[in-house]
């Protein structure tokens, strides 16, 4: 399970004071407001205590779409909504849809909320509770990777858990931070896909006394079919 933590999403210049302000006993991962599929995928990986957005970004209408689209995820329940303003002079928590037990049945009986809006089409869309992929983003299907699957990362070696044509989940003994650029080599007898990449959140890890790094990489502009072909070759068999 993964340790405790608050999420930030804010203009760059107002991230430092965000983060002084939050309210948290765990981890505080931040997120520029450019960087919206970055916070959304570290979201819903995370599955963190407190997401809290700059006021002025909520008032976008791809900080509605976002705000949106958390509350349509039942995986994210338990997450709490805050909009603060950078100086401290606003706050609000944004109330989630309550659960009431009406004869043994249960229903969702909607609260007030922010106005809902039309989806930002940079986000990926919602769907109906379908089962998430594993710490992914739900654009295209990720794929386990047999044991054994290597990719270099900054030219050293990673080991790939999971993978799709947009992004890949890796365990790797190199520090690793969200919002780090990092290159990735995918490479076979087959082929080579070189790529540029961003870490969409990262967590530290001591399995038997050994440290490590387990991350999700988004990848920027990938050639995606040849990281199809070669997470084809890869991928393990159900």
């Amino acid at each position: 399970m993964s340790e405790p933590c608050t999420v930030i999403i804010g203009a760059q210049q107002h991230l430092d004071s965000l983060k002084q302000r939050a309210d948290s006993s765990g981890e505080v991962l931040t997120f520029t407001d450019e960087d919206a599929l970055a916070a959304l995928a570290a979201i819903t990986a995370r599955r963190p205590q407190v997401i809290t957005l700059e006021r002025l970004f909520a008032a976008t209408s791809r900080g509605a779409a976002l705000i949106n689209r958390i509350k349509d995820d039942p995986m994210l329940a338990s997450s709490e909504i805050r909009v603060v303003s950078h100086d401290g002079s606003y706050s609000r928590v944004s109330p989630r849809r309550a659960v009431q037990n009406t004869g043994g049945s249960k229903t969702a009986e909607p609260l007030q909320t922010i106005p809902e809006v039309e989806a930002d089409a940079s986000l990926p869309p919602a769907k109906p509770a379908p089962q998430l992929d594993y710490r992914g983003t739900r654009r295209a299907p990720r794929f386990r990777m047999i044991e054994g699957t290597e990719a270099q990362l900054d030219g050293g070696l990673a080991k790939v858990i999971d993978l799709s044509v947009f992004g890949a989940q890796v365990l790797s003994q190199q520090a690793l931070k969200p919002q780090q650029r990092i290159r990735i080599v995918l490479a076979d007898d087959l082929g080579i896909v070189r790529l540029n990449a961003s870490v969409a959140w990262a967590s530290f890890e001591i399995p038997k006394g050994v440290t490590r790094y387990r991350a999700g990489v988004e990848f920027k502009d990938p050639e995606a079919k040849a990281v199809e072909a070669f997470c084809m070759r890869h991928k393990a068999q159900n």
